[in-house]
């Protein structure tokens, strides 16, 4: 379940043991890091061996590659919604793959998988490392990206015609899928190409992964926000501040940013259901807070509350729900409870969705997404393939991408510890129902 597929035997010594005169601490298959690592010292011991005993295969360097540098041609291509580090990732892939294992023959796609449909009519770039040496200043996704399904056969014509031996997906869950997709294609043609995926998003709701990149710098941002909608909130008598982030299914941008500043009130998430109205609702909590404190801050991720608005159900490209604006109906609804009252209130809404998913990643995003590339570059050389590279457990690993796609998005656990945690800096209620 958690095996890597391998195009076959690895024929080539590895470039990088000749390449410095550092010692390569090479890692064979067979290093494994579990995939569940709480144990119950009061039950059975489990060995290792066992079958039962699900783990990962180690990321890093092997000492055979299967690909010949010399006539290896490799594919890049970002998809979905644009996100911090995608420059990061990119310059990564090229350096790795130019200066440690000598491929030069490099190709971007254009605007996600519509780069890879030829009747699309985007040329693919190529790419140097002189090229991207200061992409990483730059926000956004210097080959562009794209929403949208592409036809998996006219996928793989492309990468037959150009040669392309190595591709690299950067996306998240549905660009996952299409990699796996093309994966399968490719193995049902006999062809020996890798496809590798490096996940992306900024919700941080993958599975099986410590972290997304981009997330540290995503969240880093809201907290600037939601200063300034607490700055708001203080510089008027019974002020609001309500911030509408990110996190369609899942609310960990919304949790993190609430306890990095520290002075939210409020926290509302897809996975913990609210009413408006009633006692306990909402409404009456936050007209409480303001009695008591004269002010108030609301944090809303864009997936919650979604039960409470009326309207038709819309998708993307990707065919992805999108949400209805919880933060214009929160903000409807607060302004005419508080008016019904003859209470006067000071408003503030902020939604600065776009501006923090399009801004240069961070420094601690800079460090994962150079692990990252190499890491993703390391594996494609080995011939790996229908795999993803992450980080878990703090270490990084190779897994197989239908076992992340299978068991759909990582989501805030609404008995878990980090949810504890907000409930304790905001002193919210448990339960507004």
């Amino acid at each position: 379940m958690t095996s890597i597929k391998n195009l076959g035997p690895c024929g080539f010594l590895s470039p990088l043991q000749t390449a410095s005169s550092l010692e390569i601490k090479f890692r064979s298959d067979s290093e494994r890091v579990l995939v569940k690592h709480h144990v119950d010292i009061s039950a059975p011991p489990i060995r290792p061996a066992d079958a039962s005993v699900s783990s990962f295969e180690v990321a890093g360097p092997r000492e055979k590659i299967f690909f010949d540098p010399a006539r290896t041609t490799a594919g890049i291509v970002t998809c979905g919604g644009l996100c911090p580090g995608l420059n990061d990732i990119i310059k990564g892939l090229v350096t790795q793959l130019w200066t440690r294992y000598g491929v030069t023959k490099i190709l971007g796609f254009r605007y996600g998988y519509q780069g890879l449909v030829q009747s699309m009519g985007y040329t693919p770039i190529t790419l140097r490392p002189e090229s991207v040496k200061q992409i990483h200043l730059l926000g956004g996704s210097v080959l562009g990206a794209s929403r949208g399904n592409q036809p998996v056969s006219e996928m793989v014509d492309t990468l037959e015609d150009t040669g392309v031996d190595i591709l690299f997906v950067v996306g998240g869950d549905g660009s996952l899928k299409g990699a796996e997709a093309i994966s399968v294609e490719i193995e049902r043609r006999g062809l020996k190409k890798s496809v590798v995926g490096i996940p992306k998003t900024i919700d941080n709701d993958i599975p099986y992964l410590d972290k997304s990149f981009g997330f540290e710098t995503a969240f880093a941002e809201a907290v600037k926000v939601v200063r300034a909608a607490h700055a708001e909130a203080l510089g008027a008598p019974n002020g609001i501040g309500i911030v509408r982030l990110m996190g369609r299914a899942s609310g960990f941008i919304a949790c993190y940013a609430a306890l990095a500043d520290g002075n939210v009130d409020f926290v509302l998430i897809p996975e913990v259901d609210f009413q408006l109205d009633g006692e306990r609702g909402l409404l009456e909590a936050i007209r409480y807070k303001i009695a008591r404190r004269k002010s108030a801050v609301i944090v809303v991720a864009e997936g919650a509350g979604q039960r409470l608005m009326e309207g038709y159900e819309e998708r993307d490209a990707s065919g992805n729900v999108r949400p209805k604006d919880i933060g214009i109906f929160l903000r409807d609804k607060i302004t005419g409870f508080f008016k019904d009252r003859k209470i006067d209130l000071t408003l503030k809404y902020i939604d600065p969705s776009y501006a923090i998913r399009s801004v240069p990643a961070n420094a601690q995003d800079n460090f994962y997404c150079q692990h990252l590339a190499q890491h993703a570059v390391h594996a494609a050389m080995a011939g790996k393939t229908g795999m993803l590279v992450g980080r878990w457990h703090c270490s990084y690993v190779h897994v197989p991408i239908p076992f992340v796609t299978s068991v759909g998005r990582s989501h805030v656990d609404p008995h878990g510890e980090l949810w504890r945690a907000v409930l304790e800096s905001t002193d919210q209620p448990a339960n507004l129902i």
